[in-house]
């Protein structure tokens, strides 16, 4: 494998760093020619700010928090399914 050619790295950080700052972390921009897109196109996997937002609340948030996103989530998904044509 070339030189830069890497999906994930591992972060340490140092005695100042989060947990949201450390652990294993994976390299979208370096890794999209390893991946297939699982939607055909249908969802963009570019850098989406509001994603990392939302991962990084719930990593703090109560379960019944992640009960109400993921309801959310699911009638987006629906959504989606729909304007595409596609079946639920």
């Amino acid at each position: 494998m070339p030189r830069g050619d890497y999906v994930c790295e591992v972060r340490y950080g140092d005695a100042t760093a989060n947990a949201l700052q450390r652990g294993l972390w994976t390299h979208t921009k370096n890794g999209l020619k390893f991946f297939d897109s699982v939607t055909n196109g249908w969802i963009d996997y570019s850098h989406n700010v509001i994603l990392v937002r939302l991962f990084s609340h719930a990593l703090v948030s109560s379960e019944a928090g992640h009960a109400t996103a993921l309801q959310k989530i699911k009638e987006d998904i629906e959504l989606l399914k729909q304007r595409a044509g596609l079946a639920s």
